[in-house]
């Protein structure tokens, strides 16, 4: 397998071919921060606005805190609506009744949350896909005419790692037909597509989603208690021992994801060990690589350092120093 297409597979920085976009990054992980991060990017996001996040199974310890995101739409975007769908596993998020009583338990009850396959499914257009021509989505998502995707970076048990692309790959398919097409072989195990495919599959829903809202689209991360479960784990999450690093914004998805992704292996050993397996052990780097190939964006890019005057610094240095995680209440 080529190695840029091997998801084990890790390429150094400088091992890239790509133009370079940018990145700014904050230390400041606060509401604050999460508003700092988002103003550098929030050009165009305009009209009836939508935030796609994951608000977690009940009682989700890792997920960004409700708290923040209170304070971040009232600042700065007061009418906005948080948007989500059911999910394809049988639990507290697999109808729209279940989902309705799990976003109650965490707090998101300060705005509307339109669950977007509610009320049926729309299929968009993927533009030069591999696997797919269209992706089946919450009908809902069309509503919308900016959307803000404001993600909690952190490992996954069958992606690596969750970043903006799986926010937006999976978390806008609906729960039944469009999660289906990424997951499921017809007639085969619910989780039967895994590897490099599985992650194909994910970056093309994602792309689906990313040309409908052209210029209306942008990207933060947060990377903060950051387990290699995802949210969708809920309290049987595994323990966080990652560091947390910051929050990283840009209007370019692939960058994005791969500078959280480039922060991640530029920790020490001992600090970063269990991600880098799970995204390894995963396939999961394939996400980058594929986002890059379907014109999504670029894989090399500059990481601007908004605390300090917004000047160009390296990852090594925006987790040098980095504390070991001791837990945080989500509240």
């Amino acid at each position: 397998m080529n190695e840029e297409k091997d998801g084990s597979k890790y390429i150094p920085f400088a091992e890239r071919k790509s133009d370079e976009s940018v990145v700014y990054f904050t230390r400041d992980l606060s509401p604050e921060g999460l508003k700092k991060a988002y103003e550098k990017v929030n050009e165009g996001i305009d009209g009836k606005v939508a935030i796609k996040l994951h608000t977690g199974e009940p009682h989700g310890p890792n997920i960004i805190p409700s708290s923040w995101i209170k304070e971040f739409i009232k600042d700065e975007c007061p009418e906005a609506t948080i948007i989500e769908t059911n999910t394809y596993y049988e639990g507290d998020r697999y109808t729209t009744e279940q989902h309705r009583k799990t976003l109650e338990v965490n707090g998101w009850n300060f705005c509307p949350v339109d669950i977007t396959d509610e009320d049926g499914t729309i299929d968009l257009p993927v533009k030069n896909g591999k696997w797919f021509d269209h992706m089946t989505m919450g009908k809902n998502l069309v509503n919308y005419d900016s959307l803000i995707t404001l993600t909690h970076f952190k490992g996954h048990t069958m992606g690596g790692f969750g970043g903006s692309n799986k926010n937006l790959g999976i978390g806008c398919a609906d729960g039944r037909i469009g999660k289906a097409m990424i997951h499921t072989y017809p007639d085969k195990d619910q989780w039967s597509i895994s590897m490099e495919e599985f992650m194909e599959r994910m970056t093309e829903s994602t792309k689906a989603t990313v040309d409908h809202f052209g210029d209306k689209i942008t990207f933060v991360n947060v990377m903060r208690n950051m387990s290699v479960s995802c949210d969708c784990e809920g309290v049987n999450a595994e323990p966080v021992v990652t560091p947390n690093v910051g929050i990283l914004a840009s209007r370019d998805i692939c960058a994005l994801d791969t500078a959280c992704v480039d922060l991640v292996y530029a920790m020490k050993k001992e600090e970063n060990h269990d991600l880098v397996e799970r995204m390894e052990s995963r396939h999961g780097l394939r996400q980058l690589s594929y986002m890059h190939e379907l014109g999504m964006g670029n894989t090399k890019y500059k990481l601007i350092d908004i605390d300090n005057g917004d000047v160009e610094i390296t990852q090594s240095e925006a987790v040098k120093d980095l504390k070991p995680f001791k837990g945080e209440e989500n509240e």
